[in-house]
Order: C-alpha cells, then sequence, then structure tokens
C-alpha cells in the first residue's frame, strides 16, 4: 500500500500476528483443561474429543472458504468479523454450564479462526510487496504461530490451576477487543480486487458435514457397535456426501478445492503426508495431556511445563533452522528425520508405566516430539508451495492446511475411540482402572507412531525434492 509508511506496515504486520496468536492459542490451551472439563461438565472419554473436534472440523471446512470470502467482500472486513465472532464465541465458550453450549460455541469458534488465518495470510501479501520484506514477514509469523503453541500450553495451565477451566477461553476476550480497535487504525482498508465467479458454499458444507458425520460415527462406534445400523448409516451418508463433493469441485466455476490441483505431484504427496502426521500429532497432545494429569496426577500447571520443552524447541526451528535445512537437504531427508523422531516420541509413550516419572518417561519424549514437528513441518508447507507459481501459493498451503485440520480430526477420532476400547477390554479382563487407562492411551500412541513412520516412508518415497521451476496452474484451477 503506497500510502502506509514501513513503521505503520510492520505494526500491522504486529497486529496480524496478535489476532493469529490468539487462534493458535485456542489449539494448545484447551488440551491441558481437558481433564478439568470433563469432570465439570460430565464428559465421557471419547465424547471429550469433541471439545477439540468441534473446533478442528469448522477450522478446517472453511479455511479455503475464509480466503474466498476475503476475495469477494475484502480481507480487512473479513478479518474484522473473524476476529469478533472469534472473540464472542469465545465469551459463549467461557460461560458455558452444559456440554452443548460448549462444543457449539467451539464451533462458532473454529469459524472466526478459519476466516482470520485465511485472510492474515492474503493481508500480509498486500502489505509487503517486496521480497525482502515480505519473506522477513513471514518469518516474524511463522515464529509468533509456532511460539504459540507453547503460550498457550503454558498459559492453559496458569489459567486452569489458578482460576479454572472457563478462563482459558474468557482471556481471548482483552485479546480480541484489542485486535479489533487496533486493526481499524492501522489495517489497510483498501480492496486490492474483485475476485472473479461464484462463492462455494455448497463445496465447503458438503465437506464439512461429510467429515462431522464420519467423525461421530467413529467417536460413537463403541458405544453403538461397529456394524451397527447408525455407525454403518453415518459413515455411509459421510461417503455420499464426499462424493457429492467431488461432484460440485469438478463442475462449479470457481471450485473451493480446484481438483486439478492433485495432479501436481508435490501438492498430491504433501496433503497425503499431512493427514497421517496430524493424526499423530493431535493424538500426542490430546492424549498425552490425558495421561500426564490423570495417570500421574499432574496439576494443570505441571502438564504445562511438561509440554514446554516440545514447543520451545519447534519455536527455535520456526526461526528459519527448519527453511535452512530444506535448501540443504531438500524436502525429503527432513521430513522423515522429523516424522521419525516423532514417531520415536509417541512410541517411548508406548511404554510409559503407570507410575512414571517426568525426566524417564514424559521428557525424552517431549524432546523427540519437539524436533520431529519442528523439523517436519516446513517441508510439507514448502514442498506444496513448490509446484505452484508465488501468485498461487496462498491456495495450495490453505489446502494443505486443510488436509492437516481435517487428518487431525478423524485421527483423533479414532485414536480416542481405540483407547476407549482398549480400557474397556482391559478392565474386562479384571486391570485396575488406571492400568487399563494408561494400557488405553498405549495403544493410541503405537497406531499414532505408525502413522508419523507411514507419513516418513510416502514423503521419503514421493516427494520430488528438487522440483522444476513453479508453474501457474490451469485456468480452472487458477488464484488469487
Amino acid at each position: 500500500m503506497p500510502n502506509m509508511t514501513p513503521r505503520t506496515r510492520w505494526l500491522a504486520l504486529y497486529v496480524l500476528c496478535l489476532g493469529d496468536l490468539m487462534i493458535v492459542l485456542d489449539t494448545t490451551i484447551v488440551n491441558v483443561a481437558l481433564p478439568s472439563i470433563r469432570a465439570d461438565l460430565g464428559f465421557s472419554q471419547t465424547s471429550l474429543a469433541w471439545v477439540v473436534n468441534a473446533y478442528l472440523l469448522t477450522f478446517g471446512g472453511f479455511l479455503l472458504l475464509g480466503g474466498r470470502l476475503g476475495d469477494l467482500f475484502g480481507h480487512r472486513r473479513l478479518f474484522l468479523s473473524g476476529i469478533a465472532f472469534f472473540t464472542l464465541a469465545s465469551l459463549a465458550c467461557g460461560l458455558s454450564g452444559s456440554k452443548g453450549l460448549l462444543i457449539a460455541a467451539r464451533a462458532v469458534q473454529g469459524l472466526g479462526g478459519a476466516v482470520v488465518s485465511a485472510v492474515a495470510f492474503s493481508l500480509i501479501m498486500v502489505l509487503f510487496t517486496e521480497h525482502s520484506d515480505r519473506a522477513k514477514a513471514m518469518g516474524v509469523f511463522g515464529f509468533v504461530m509456532a511460539g504459540g503453541g507453547s503460550i498457550g500450553v503454558l498459559l492453559g495451565g496458569v489459567l486452569t490451576n489458578s482460576l479454572d477451566w472457563h478462563w482459558i477461553f474468557l482471556v481471548n476476550l482483552p485479546i480480541g477487543i484489542l485486535v479489533l480497535a487496533l486493526s481499524l487504525r492501522l489495517l489497510p482498508a483498501a480492496h486490492v480486487r474483485q475476485a472473479e465467479g461464484r462463492l462455494d458454499v455448497a463445496g465447503a458444507v458438503l465437506v464439512t458435514v461429510a467429515l462431522v458425520l464420519a467423525v461421530y460415527a467413529i467417536v460413537n462406534g463403541n458405544q453403538e457397535g461397529w456394524t451397527s445400523r447408525q455407525t454403518l448409516g453415518l459413515l455411509g451418508a459421510s461417503v455420499v456426501l464426499l462424493a457429492a463433493f467431488l461432484r460440485v469441485e469438478s463442475r462449479v466455476r470457481s471450485p473451493l478445492m480446484p481438483l486439478g490441483l492433485f495432479r501436481l505431484r508435490n501438492i498430491a504427496v504433501s496433503n497425503v503426508v499431512g493427514i497421517l502426521w496430524a493424526a499423530a500429532m493431535f493424538a500426542w497432545f490430546f492424549l498425552s495431556a490425558l495421561y500426564l494429569q490423570l495417570v500421574l496426577g499432574y496439576t494443570p500447571l505441571q502438564v504445562g511445563l511438561a509440554f514446554l520443552p516440545a514447543n520451545l524447541i519447534m519455536g527455535v526451528f520456526s526461526l528459519g533452522l527448519s527453511a535452512k535445512l530444506v535448501m540443504r537437504f531438500g524436502f525429503r531427508a527432513p521430513l522423515a528425520a522429523g516424522l521419525l523422531l516423532a514417531a520415536a516420541g509417541l512410541a517411548w509413550f508406548v511404554r510409559a508405566p503407570v507410575d512414571g516419572s517426568f525426566l524417564v518417561d514424559v521428557l525424552p519424549s517431549m524432546i523427540l516430539l519437539g524436533f520431529g514437528a519442528g523439523m517436519a513441518f516446513n517441508p510439507v508447507l514448502m514442498a506444496a508451495m513448490s509446484d505452484v507459481a508465488p501468485q498461487e501459493s496462498g491456495l495450495a498451503s490453505g489446502v494443505v492446511n486443510t488436509a492437516f485440520m481435517m487428518g487431525g480430526a478423524l485421527g483423533l477420532a479414532v485414536l480416542a475411540s481405540l483407547a476407549s476400547s482398549r480400557t474397556s477390554d482391559l478392565r474386562a479382563g479384571g486391570d485396575d482402572p488406571l492400568t487399563a487407562l494408561t494400557g488405553g492411551y498405549h495403544a493410541s500412541f503405537a497406531l499414532g507412531a505408525v502413522f508419523a513412520v507411514a507419513a516418513a516412508a510416502i514423503g521419503a518415497t514421493y516427494l520430488r525434492t528438487r522440483t522444476a521451476p513453479a508453474h501457474s496452474l490451469e485456468p480452472a484451477v487458477a488464484t488469487e
């Protein structure tokens, strides 16, 4: 924006970082409070996954649609709307006294978060047109997002331990109000251009409803029976809706997810890797927090401190170390090494006993997972964007992020269901409650490790580590 001074541009970037930081906080801050929420509102072990999945599903389902809405109605306007929705939904979460209200408010949070995340990237592209400035801005943005995980886990522990779980959501109110006030003053109001085509609402609704039905069927599979009419009916309906989504995307003029993207090898592989890796990583955050509190008896603050080493390591990698590894070794080696380290961290949790100690049974896992996640995230995203021209990098990253969120939701549903089933079997076999609970977590950690190994193998085998110059997509799949 020519009428903005360099100082104003950087201040505007910091506002965008603060807004997106609030979104990132809510993906990690809630994990520490899950046992408290479960005890207060009466969630079962499997239904507790919906506190996380309600957020992930709407976030992933509307991430691409949020970017498209920004094209049509202006990125600044959508950023303000997303922050407002997220802040109001946070208030509803904080005041929730029932399971239904909390899950519904979390779903609205996901919708607001999707809009904010989608248009924040586009606003950075508008604010910084010079390549060097844009690279610096994206580095700052990436560091804040990685650091947000550390802040979220620690802040969640402090708030839950000193106050109660309601405050992990209420803390968003002053942040949201501050971001709204600063955004009105600093963010550029100009609408860069009007996007052509129509809004693909049908695509967003179809894919989101399909995934909600699939997750619901998986989460309730143990209780209702895997061959029951409800489970098979919901899974069948999910398949039909996904098929309808693919048909819509192949015919609509401005598709939400252009299917031609998946003819580009690195994008297709990155999506598969992202789904498997997300399933493993979300299981780590969700299940290890439960293990630490319900089995080892940690307080929420102790859980936050236990996660801190992993999140600090991830933050260090985001400062540029991960990108330097990619420049030195290509995509395959850092990705495979990172995912194998993450698999080793999950496998270490498989042997964690009922009376485990932090130094022997927790810290090694957290360190391995921190290095693994820190090394692997950038190669996945950079590999996807390497196959497209710079002006289409937003679409490529959006597709991968959507796959990551959906993989996390489905993977978490599968692993939470597996943990519950295994725990029930062990209890029926005569094990005491804590031993049975730990055995259920062990089964899920083992499957999460398998997901990570599979992602490493696929990425190392099929990613093109040195790609041809990025090219523009076909007209049917072109974006801004």
